[in-house]
């Protein structure tokens, strides 16, 4: 208990990393962990990711049930734990984790309004360290503390592997300029709007349209365009850049060395690479 009330005096308790709304089973024992629970989406789950310094299955090997006056800012219908677990695996986290660890999290009643039981169930943490304090953690997000499933952990690792690989599609900052050239022939033409990144390296969206042919467009991660390429396909890294950084429409600074008509065609290009990438599906708090 001496390490519980020295990380309630820490603050820990009060602040918004520390709490979680993993969705207990019915009688949130560790049975309920068969129960397949739903996946976050992809934006949701990058998000949490690319946020948090260390990613580990744990399982519980103690809970213990704060007080109402430890469990300051506890929304209605959760109960805030103090945790100790039990490292299983460890996905992502330079200088590695000791092999027990304590954390704070809320989690929500059961269906009869009970405190769940989380002791034995395994648990999916996306946390960052407790300076000074190797062996306790704090969630980044307070959906950074999610039900353990093998999809969900794959699904972490391919967005973690992704990241890491030498050719990971670059962080999108914002949109630079556009350029529209008509064709020879009514109805061709061709718009490439270049964008910026975090680390300097050129990426640009190409639209291209024909007569009589649907328009087609694609991602140019360098400074050649391949016309055989397609656009990024859902819920993988390069959709992820594009569909949650893109800005609605363009930015006028973008378009100024165009046109009037050229204008006008470029925003059309541009929404129609909004339209292909579809929404980013973020809903996290936070995100």
């Amino acid at each position: 208990m001496r390490a519980l009330s020295l990380l309630i005096a820490l603050g820990v308790a009060n602040a918004a990393p520390a709490v979680s709304q993993t969705r207990a089973a019915a009688d949130a024992g560790p049975a309920s962990a068969a129960a397949a629970p739903v996946l976050p989406g992809y934006a949701d789950l990058a998000d949490l990711a690319f946020r948090a310094p260390v990613a580990a299955v744990v399982t519980v090997v103690d809970a213990i049930r704060l007080k109402k006056e430890q469990a300051v800012g506890v929304a209605p219908g959760q109960f805030r734990f103090y945790v100790t677990a039990t490292v299983d695996s460890l996905i992502k986290g330079s200088g590695g984790l000791t092999g027990q660890v304590s954390y704070l999290v809320d989690l929500d009643a059961d269906a009869k309004a009970r405190p769940p039981k989380p002791k034995g169930m395994r648990f999916l943490l996306l946390a960052d360290r407790v300076p000074g304090r190797d062996a306790e953690l704090r969630l980044v997000a307070p959906e950074g503390h999610m039900v353990w499933s093998a999809p969900l952990e794959q699904k972490l690792r391919d967005i973690l592997t992704a990241a890491a690989a030498a050719d990971a599609p670059p962080i999108i900052t914002g949109v630079r300029n556009a350029f529209h050239v008509p064709g020879a022939l009514p109805g061709e033409s061709e718009t490439q709007i270049f964008l910026d990144t975090a680390d300097k390296r050129p990426i640009s969206l190409n639209v291209l349209r024909r007569p009589g042919e649907a328009p087609r467009w694609a991602v140019a991660l360098g400074e050649i365009v391949d016309e055989s390429a397609k656009p990024p396909a859902p819920d993988t890294l390069l959709w992820y850049r594009l569909a949650c950084a893109l800005p609605p429409s363009l930015p006028a600074q973008s378009t100024a060395n165009l046109s009037g008509g050229d204008v006008d065609a470029a925003r059309a290009d541009y929404a129609l690479v909004l339209k292909g990438l579809g929404p980013c599906g973020r809903t996290a708090r936070g995100n």
